[in-house]
């Protein structure tokens, strides 16, 4: 029986996106087969479907980072019939036929089972970039980061891997402080857990110290570039940094200083390639104690149709919070 795919091609060198019906024959191998309910749009997606990005390493490829749903055939012992999984990262949606589609097949070391307590919607309400920002709080809390260390700065706060890092934290005891470019969401940045919201006009980037007031105890950066260079100088004694984006740029214009007098440890969070055990873990502890209070509001559920219409949205920022595709429902 055939079914219903979003298929990213190349004709005559240049990306081309458009829905498809495809074949179960036509998945990539794989141990586990999934009917899809819910996949997420991730900028990542993005870049992917319009070809603005240099992401998609195979071509024709269904896109889609992230997939939910039920097991539908299973050759591998950890996974029956009738399970709800999730899967993310890896080659999903990049080399690998991906969850914007009613049906995938995956290498059974790509699936997680939907944790107790989570929905597949919710699994998607998150997907990879709230999966992103849990890692490096995780990550960050190993390095010792604890909220009576001081205050933790989010930037790119009203993204989506933003708004589940200010969530995450703001549960966990931290006082976060959110920095954006979006005056006109102060108000959703406090409802979802910011005390205090700054704003990147506020900033002199163009000078920026080796070594400035030491502010932050902890930091999650979306942007790159001359936020995370004055990140880097802001930072306390014994502060942690995470990198999880280049929004703003790939370049780091700084010095050795911050890392060096201040013990400052900067973090790469890969959410592509980390471990099994670690990704189960997270996942857990996003069912549990990480599981943010407003993630509804933080999330807008798409039907399956209007996929293509969001794409133009991410790249020019026009994205608050994150976006879920009801594939199957």
């Amino acid at each position: 029986m055939s079914f219903k795919a979003y298929l990213i091609s190349q004709e005559d060198g240049k990306v081309v996106s458009r829905f498809a019906r495809m074949e179960e024959a036509d998945l990539d191998p794989g141990e586990v087969s999934i009917r899809v309910a819910y996949s997420s749009v991730n900028y990542k997606d993005a870049l992917a479907a319009t070809g603005a990005g240099r992401i998609i390493r195979r071509y024709p490829c269904v896109g889609g980072i992230d997939l939910a749903g039920t097991v539908t055939d299973s050759r591998d012992p950890r996974f029956v019939k009738g399970e709800e999984v999730l899967c993310t990262s890896y080659d999903v949606g990049v080399a690998h036929h991906g969850g914007y589609a009613e049906q995938a097949r995956v290498p059974a070391d790509w699936v997680v089972k939907l944790p107790a307590g989570m929905s597949a919607k919710e699994a998607m309400s998150f997907g990879t970039a709230g999966f992103t920002a849990a890692l490096a709080v995780v990550r960050m809390e190993t390095n010792g980061l604890t909220p009576a260390k001081g205050p933790v700065i989010v930037t790119g706060a009203t993204g989506g891997v933003g708004s589940v890092a200010i969530e995450i934290l703001a549960r966990l005891g931290y006082r976060v402080v959110a920095l954006t470019g979006k005056e006109a969401q102060r108000d959703y940045l406090k409802q979802i857990g910011a005390a205090e919201v700054l704003l990147r006009s506020s900033l002199d980037l163009t000078k920026i110290k080796p070594l400035d007031r030491a502010t932050w105890a902890g930091a999650i950066d979306n942007l790159g570039g001359e936020v995370l260079a004055w990140l880097a100088s802001t930072m306390q004694i014994d502060g942690t940094l995470a990198s999880v984006g280049l929004a703003a740029g790939t370049g780091l214009n700084t010095t050795v200083m911050p890392f060096i007098l201040r013990g400052v440890s900067l973090l790469g969070i890969d959410s592509v390639n980390c471990p099994m055990p670690v990704r189960a873990e997270v996942w857990r502890r996003l069912a549990g104690d990480m599981k943010p209070q407003h993630l509804e509001a933080m999330t807008r559920t798409i039907a399956f149709d209007a996929l293509p219409e969001v794409f133009d949205d991410f790249l020019k920022a026009r994205v608050t919070g994150r976006i879920v595709v009801a594939i199957g429902g």
